[in-house]
């Protein structure tokens, strides 16, 4: 039996890790009709962009070879001048469309997904060559699909060649007799409204074409429970994840222990190397510590103290004490209910004092 799950055990929004490691494989939503209306574009510009001036020199070239054929020696070398002289007004007059061709094709590309470089796509495996799995795909929902599309394609392109053609019927059986000057920029009118009529038309296809895609790749990304489950088990195990883990644990910790500095009691602090945060009410069985830390966080709790109007007071053994024995959330020790009682005592004697100096020296 395949190993692979059910599509519909897949009930689960796929996780990031799962959209980032397919991404990394190569497996990516793409539209195939973006890229060939952007390709459609780019041909539709390269008739604009091509001067008058070049498809006028090439057509006196090509008229010039025509009146002159029976005098052009066929000799091996006036042979390759004149296919050089004629060679070099075609490439020039190609040279555009197929640069804006090539840029079509990347910017179809890039629009629906960043560069993927992956060579996982690239090895082989056994059901690309399998001939019962190409059959299976032949016949696939993937495979009807796309011929629906080519077919709708084909309709298109035919009914903007008749509703541009069919008006100008009369107009091109005379073109026969005109001179070659006077055919192209016609057949460059006729050929801009066609491909007008199929960038509008195609362009809305590529949209509902790229939707339908990132829909179908967005549930193909879905996972099982168990699938979940796995990934998180994984995802705990590995070293650099749990790493990352504890630090935003920690950051989230610091950042809830900043918030509660300004409503502490009391800062108790080094002065300079520790400074603990005391908080008492009337009630509580003993002051609680909302906040403490050493150096750089040490001076943060000064500064939002400070900012805040939270005395502060200047206790070096009973600061460097408390840190050393007591955590945040914690009550303070009863070994140290003595010199503590001192202290918000003596804060709370002079809160008026403290009010207009947040910083004293006991």
């Amino acid at each position: 039996m395949s190993d692979k799950p059910d599509e519909s055990e897949k009930t689960e929004e796929p996780s990031q890790k799962k959209l980032t490691d397919a991404h990394k494989k190569g497996d990516v939503a793409k539209s195939h009709e973006v890229t060939t209306w952007f390709g459609i574009v780019a041909m539709t510009l390269a008739v604009f962009l091509v001067p008058e001036s070049m498809m006028a020199g090439l057509t006196r070239a090509l008229r010039g070879f025509i009146d002159q054929a029976h005098a052009i020696p066929m000799d091996g070398e006036h042979l390759r001048l004149m296919f050089l002289s004629l060679g070099g007004s075609v490439l020039m007059l190609l040279g555009m469309p197929f640069l804006l061709l090539i840029i079509g094709g990347v910017v179809g590309n890039t629009v629906q997904h960043r560069p993927v470089f992956s060579a996982e796509q690239m090895k082989p495996k056994a059901s690309k060559i399998s001939p019962l799995a190409g059959v299976k795909r032949l016949f696939s929902a993937s495979s009807l699909v796309n011929f629906a599309k080519g077919i709708a394609k084909m309709v298109i392109i035919a009914i903007a060649m008749a509703v541009v053609v069919w008006p100008e019927r009369e107009r091109l059986v005379d073109t026969v007799s005109l001179d070659p000057a006077y055919i192209l920029p016609i057949a460059k009118m006729m050929t801009i409204k066609m491909l007008a009529i199929v960038v509008i038309i195609l362009g809305l296809i590529a949209m509902a074409d790229f939707a339908f895609q990132q829909s179908k790749w967005h549930k193909k990304q879905r996972m099982t429970i168990k699938e979940v489950r796995d990934e998180h088990k994984q995802m705990e195990g590995d070293p650099a994840v749990r790493a990352k883990l504890r630090q935003i644990r920690v950051e989230r910790g610091r950042h809830r222990m900043m918030q509660a500095v300004p409503k502490a009691t009391v800062i108790v602090t080094n002065p300079t190397h520790y400074a603990v945060a005391l908080k008492y009410e009337k009630g509580m069985a003993a002051p609680v510590c909302v906040a403490k830390g050493a150096d750089r966080i040490a001076l943060k709790i000064r500064q939002i103290a400070t900012e805040n109007d939270v005395p502060i007071v200047e206790n070096p053994p009973l600061a460097r004490a408390l840190h050393a024995t007591i955590e945040v959330n914690d009550q303070v020790p009863a070994e140290h209910y003595k010199a503590v009682a001192e202290v918000i005592g003596y804060v709370l004697s002079l809160k008026g004092r403290l009010a207009r100096s947040p910083t004293v020296r006991q």
